[in-house]
């Protein structure tokens, strides 16, 4: 009878024993998880890095940069993305992986463009980050073929490292050597109208002169050019021509 009581009272004590360790691990893991708690992630997009990690830290969260991009017309290491997003539920200390705007572009190797036509120099400019810049005319046999690839100015050769983005000018050939070209009459045209016409002609714009008040230069016209429109006046290909604009 004693052996039963004594038993009984092992087991009771054993019962007692698990739902205390039971009870002591159940309110060790919610204080430690905070469980049933979450907090609102904010919204860190277009602010710099040093402001967000604030904003993260006053929320007692963490951040991982994960990529960089580059786009020129946001602010430098400023957040673009974010994951989990704006407006999530998450525990605290939750680390949010963000990518930002990078703070200069990539370097782009510039593609070797000689003798290439126009329309495939522009397509790989494109294709590697670049833009096609001016088209700038010398007499060549060769028609619209790159002659030459200007960066500010400046002759550049293949490999040459330039930021992405970069505007590159390109020298091509008029396909008529030393021949004349009629000279057209740019009166009255915009400045797209009058280069695109020049192009067309064999001919590149020279120096651009505005007169008197400009509001939008878009839309400001041709009212005088140098060398001057004659009636059946020929040019040299290639030749420059300058224009003055004012607005209507």
């Amino acid at each position: 009878m004693n052996f039963f009581k004594s038993l009984g009272a092992n087991l009771l004590a054993i019962v007692i024993s698990i739902i205390v360790i039971f009870t002591v691990v159940s309110l060790v893991l919610n204080s430690y998880t905070r469980h049933g708690e979450s907090l609102t992630v904010p919204d860190i997009r277009g602010l710099k890095i040093t402001d967000a990690s604030r904003v993260l830290e006053e929320k007692k969260l963490r951040f991982v940069i994960t990529d960089s991009l580059y786009f020129a017309d946001k602010p430098k290491l400023s957040v673009l993305e974010q994951n989990p997003i704006q407006q999530s539920k998450v525990k605290e200390g939750r680390v949010i992986y963000i990518t930002i705007n990078a703070d200069a572009p990539p370097t782009i190797l510039m593609p070797n463009l000689i003798d290439v036509s126009i329309r495939q120099a522009s397509a790989i400019l494109l294709s590697v980050g670049l833009k096609p810049g001016k088209l700038i005319y010398k007499p060549d046999i060769a028609q619209n073929v790159v002659l030459e690839m200007l960066y500010k100015g400046q002759t550049i050769t293949a490999n040459s490292k330039l930021p992405k983005g970069s505007v590159i000018d390109l020298v091509l050939g008029d396909g008529l050597g030393d021949a004349d070209v009629p000279m057209p009459d740019l009166t009255g045209l915009t400045l797209e109208e009058a280069n695109n016409l020049l192009s067309s002609s064999s001919l590149n714009v020279g120096s651009v002169n505005y007169q008197g008040s400009i509001k939008d230069s878009t839309s400001a016209k041709v009212f005088r050019q140098s060398p001057a429109f004659n009636d059946g006046m020929m040019i040299k290909g290639g030749h420059a021509v300058d224009l003055f604009l004012k607005q209507e």
